[in-house]
């Protein structure tokens, strides 16, 4: 009778040792992407939606968790640990810079396109674009221009700084703005990955086509 009664408390003793010893939940997690693999056809084709989300930007969340479990880092927002990559464990900085980095990147891609959206942005974003820059046309140059620009891997970005002032830069590998101080708010990916299946050495090209996909109202939210 008496180890029938103490049965409960044996349950319990064995669940918080289970806690204790099971596998810790990865910090990050690679969310599904926002639409089929299909939907962004012909401008970006399955195969490479596929390799892309589900091979590389797979690769850089489970990378990121091997490189900050155990470490300082570990319960820190994904910004936080871009945007404080400076004070980064000297031991991890870099695989924290290149996979956090790649993962904030290819979050912000991901919701950054869609299938059948505005061709131009409209409303605040827009006043902003003919301000800054003299118009759409004039900034489609510039992004263009600072793609092309990106000796070997890295991105293109519009951004907002800390006093709402548009600004286009080019990063190089995974870096993301916020390291700068910036907030991303258009990225272009001109790692061969992006493209290569479908428009090789082309980069222009690619770089034409993207603009026919680009989420202008979530451009707008960012920009707001």
């Amino acid at each position: 009778m008496n180890a029938i009664r103490s049965l409960p408390r044996l349950s319990a003793v064995l669940l918080a040792f289970a806690a204790c010893v099971a596998p810790l939940a990865q910090a990050f997690e690679l969310a599904p992407l926002p639409y089929p693999h299909n939907a962004l056809v012909p401008v970006i084709d399955e195969q490479t939606m596929q390799i892309h989300h589900g091979r590389h930007h797979k690769a850089y969340v489970d990378n990121l968790n091997k490189a900050i479990a155990g470490s300082t880092l570990e319960g820190k927002s994904l910004e936080e640990v871009v945007k404080g990559i400076g004070s980064a464990p000297e031991n991890i900085r870099g695989p924290v810079r290149n996979n956090g980095g790649g993962h904030l990147n290819h979050s912000l891609f991901w919701r950054l396109l869609t299938p059948g959206g505005a061709k131009e942005p409209v409303g605040a974003l827009k006043k902003a674009i003919d301000e800054q820059f003299g118009g759409f046309q004039a900034l489609k140059e510039k992004l263009t221009q600072a793609a092309m620009g990106r000796f070997g891997s890295g991105w293109a970005w519009l951004v907002k700084d800390p006093f709402g002032k548009l600004h286009v830069l080019s990063t190089p590998n995974q870096d993301n703005p916020v390291m700068e101080g910036f907030t991303p708010i258009v990225g272009i990916d001109v790692w061969e990955h992006a493209y290569y299946l479908k428009y090789q050495n082309k980069r222009l090209a690619y770089i034409a086509a993207w603009w026919q996909v680009v989420n202008w109202p979530y451009v707008a939210e960012l920009f707001a």
